[in-house]
């Protein structure tokens, strides 16, 4: 069993404390913090804490306590890994790591110094469809990956303080495109280095500074490309969906919208149906198992049994890190409307690597373009002749 401190009393750690106090259930939140008094107090009641408290620090450093989840604003997440840090706990933390790369870079480094068990709680990568598709990407089934795509869009977030951009550090690229960039980061290979981003952001509805709609390309250094579409307008509830296209084949995967359940009430009876859901009334399409569907039993899961195994969780603080830079680069191509390199001043994985090659040998004398079988029974091939260039057709049969 290992012993809590919540950091965050609100939407998200609420979201945490029904996967840590539902599936697994052996781990236990003892303690709550929260800025607010009266939030800890109804957060201790409602989960069985032992105490809560408006100290952060008192939090951390309690002797009982064995690992500490961060589900603060982003802008109080440095803080927290530093005290986490300064009491050698365990820390796991929300996404995205940092409000930019710097502040990600100095949590990297700090944890790492202090030898602390660290993960990134990034829970779109642990959803059971991404889990079975990221498999058959792994085992080999779509080829060579070309292209991957993710979106994310809702009506906008639930607390105050993502609409601050003070406190947030950006809108929803930072917010929802955290999530995009590190599924198709880990569809085309964790180890392949993105390269340069080229991004549109604006702020076309919402009355604040941050930007609420932006749509992004990630080039990563063997050719792959990276697109993300992230939205704080969007109407209608939680559009979650991830596209991946390779060589031999292609995925295709709604995580929210469209899951099979479809419901029609007039709303008399009913309130929550949903996350984001715009309405309780008329064609609902709900989830069978929020907590599981967005990845949170999985998540916590592995990051409890690796903690316990003194292995390492597929998502750490590296993993946010370089989200962040991805994420620093977008910012700076909505600004100067230029492809912008992304900064990474730790790369951990493969360097040196070039586009992969597209040809494909027929022949001695051709490469092949395209095979197929028309609809009146013909086999052709379509060739590209390796001395002139020309393209050539040739039926087979």
């Amino acid at each position: 069993m290992k012993k809590i401190a919540m950091l965050g009393s609100g939407f998200i750690g609420r979201f945490y404390a029904d996967s840590l106090h539902g599936q697994r259930s052996k781990d236990k939140i003892i303690t709550v913090y929260s800025r607010r008094e009266e939030a800890a107090k109804k957060f201790k009641e409602d989960y069985g804490c032992e105490r809560f408290t408006t100290d952060m620090e008192e939090a951390i450093a309690g002797a009982d306590v064995d690992v500490v989840c961060i589900s603060l604003p982003n802008n109080l997440h440095e803080a927290a890994v530093m005290l986490c840090c300064k009491h050698k706990k365990a820390v796991i933390t929300t996404k995205p790591l940092g409000r930019n790369a710097a502040e990600a870079k100095r949590m990297l480094l700090a944890v790492e110094e202090a030898g602390i068990f660290n993960g990134y709680l990034e829970d779109l990568v642990y959803t059971p469809k991404f889990l079975k598709a990221y498999e058959s990407v792994k085992n080999g089934a779509l080829g060579r990956i070309l292209w991957a795509k993710s979106r994310e869009t809702h009506p906008g977030p639930h607390s105050d303080w993502f609409w601050d951009i003070e406190q947030a550090g950006g809108g929803c690229i930072l917010d929802l495109g955290c999530h995009c960039i590190e599924i198709t980061r880990t569809f085309i290979g964790k180890d392949i280095k993105p390269i340069e981003v080229m991004c549109w952001a604006d702020t076309q509805v919402k009355p604040i500074d941050a930007e609420d709609h932006s749509i992004g390309l990630v080039k990563y250094e063997n050719g792959a490309i990276a697109q993300f579409e992230v939205s704080w307008t969007f109407r209608g509830g939680l559009d979650l969906r991830d596209e991946v296209m390779g060589t031999e084949g292609t995925i295709w995967i709604n995580n929210f919208l469209r899951t099979g359940l479809e419901m029609f009430t007039t709303g008399k009876a009913t309130d929550y149906v949903a996350e984001k859901s715009e309405s309780n009334a008329g064609w609902l399409f709900p989830v069978g198992d929020e907590i599981n569907d967005l990845g949170y039993n999985h998540m916590f899961a592995e990051m409890f049994n690796c903690m316990e195994n003194g292995t390492e969780p597929r998502e750490t603080f590296y993993d946010g890190y370089v989200v962040n830079a991805v994420i620093d680069a977008a910012y700076k191509s909505a600004k100067t409307k230029l492809w912008e390199p992304v900064q990474l001043d730790i790369w951990r994985g493969q360097s040196g690597l070039s586009k992969e090659s597209h040809l494909v040998e027929y022949d001695a004398d051709h490469y092949l373009i395209k095979e197929e079988t028309t609809h009146y029974g013909a086999k052709k091939v379509i060739l590209k002749n390796k001395a002139t260039g020309k393209i050539e057709e040739k039926v087979i049969e």
